[in-house]
């Protein structure tokens, strides 16, 4: 059986609030993933490939993704 937290991390990605800043709006668009806002962070969650696709853009523009 696979690990849950591996699971999880091929399922969201995790940023502090303002590492969004300007680049929420395309992601939502681009991407079909959900956002969800805490206090301090974002929760970027949708399927794998998803995922790894809006992790490359992140990227790509600049944000820094662990």
């Amino acid at each position: 059986m696979p690990d849950p937290s591996s699971l999880r991390d091929s399922t969201q990605i995790v940023l502090p609030r303002r590492a969004l800043d300007g680049h929420r709006e395309h992601l939502e668009a681009r991407f079909t993933v959900t956002v969800v806002e805490s206090d301090e962070q974002f929760r970027i969650i949708g399927s794998p490939v998803e995922i790894k696709a809006a992790s490359d853009y992140l990227t790509r523009n600049g944000v820094a993704v662990a």
